[in-house]
């Protein structure tokens, strides 16, 4: 037994250095590929680079082999380019170096990068902020169905950024987000049958939406939910569940879910009534920004809890 043991550890081990010598010898002769100044290549070296894959992580290298692909017209490589300068990694972050090859993909149709300049149009980096043109890039990589530009122009309609307000028109796009499983959407169209925006208000289909969301731990959808559970709208009443939303929502920080804890706790609504834990849940609020969470922390501690 101890023989046959030691040599499936022999096979074991190597098959494993096999797969390492593979691995290298792929990598050699995509690198050689690379410096045949193949474009899919030099984007491939630059994956590898960036994310590590093969190779020791260097984001010098991985930025040079994007440079290489992306002057050449590969949309992929612009984009990760746009990407990289966006968010900073292993260079200074720069917004217009980003919106620059943003663009340079964008106009080849690339969908991410066409929901990313968006992004930048809407929040001002890197451009002046304007609304319209935001807009018209969603709108671009919405139409190849990227869920978070579809939500994205919802919440343009929904806020009035740059149009004419419109609830109908958000949860137009909503819709086309959420079911594709986007859980920012799914809370928006829950918003949207709550209040009865746009839409004909349904609680049922409120909570439906909201748990959708909160599945995906999406922490607004979690503290809504709690709240319907505590309600009993578009549900039966129960404050066990309703205590579960809440933690959940408040363990992300959700400040209004740590108060609505606190709460819960004060009062031994769906839990023990035990005041000391609701201080606490109370003062994480505070620490959030929310002043009725300051505010009732006062008053337990004046009480002596």
């Amino acid at each position: 037994m101890k023989k046959r043991f030691i040599a499936l550890a022999f096979v074991i081990g190597f098959s494993s250095v096999a797969n390492v010598a593979l691995a290298e010898t792929e990598h050699q002769r995509e690198l050689q590929q690379a410096k045949q100044g193949n474009p899919i290549f030099q984007y491939n070296i630059g994956v590898m680079y960036e994310t590590g894959q093969g190779v020791r992580q260097d984001y010098n290298k991985a930025i040079y082999w994007y440079k290489k692909s992306a002057n050449q017209g590969n949309a992929k490589a612009q984009y990760n380019l746009g990407v990289i300068y966006d968010n900073g990694r292993g260079v200074r972050q720069d917004y217009n170096k980003a919106v620059y090859w943003y663009k340079k993909s964008a106009n080849q149709g690339y969908t991410y990068a066409q929901y990313n300049l968006g992004l930048m149009y809407q929040k001002g980096k890197g451009v002046r902020q304007n609304y319209q043109k935001a807009l018209e890039w969603y709108q671009k990589s919405a139409k190849q169905g990227n869920e978070r530009a579809q939500n994205n122009i919802g919440v343009i309609y929904g806020k009035g950024y740059g149009v004419q307000q419109s609830y109908q028109k958000a949860v137009e796009w909503y819709k086309k987000s959420a079911n594709q499983g986007y859980a920012e959407a799914q809370y928006n169209l829950g918003a949207r049958y709550e209040r009865g925006q746009g839409i004909r208000q349904d609680y049922k289909k409120a909570v439906y939406w909201y748990q959708k969301s909160a599945y995906q731990e999406f922490a607004r959808a979690q503290y809504n939910l709690g709240v319907m559970y505590y309600e009993g709208q578009g549900v039966k009443q129960d404050h066990n569940k309703a205590v579960y939303w809440f933690k959940k929502s408040a363990n992300q920080g959700h400040a209004k879910a740590q108060n609505n804890l606190g709460f819960m706790y004060a009062n031994g609504f769906g839990v023990l009534q035990n005041k000391y834990t609701a201080k606490e849940w109370y003062a994480k609020a505070c620490d959030n920004g929310l002043q009725i969470g300051c505010d009732t922390y006062r008053i337990l501690n004046e009480q002596g809890y």
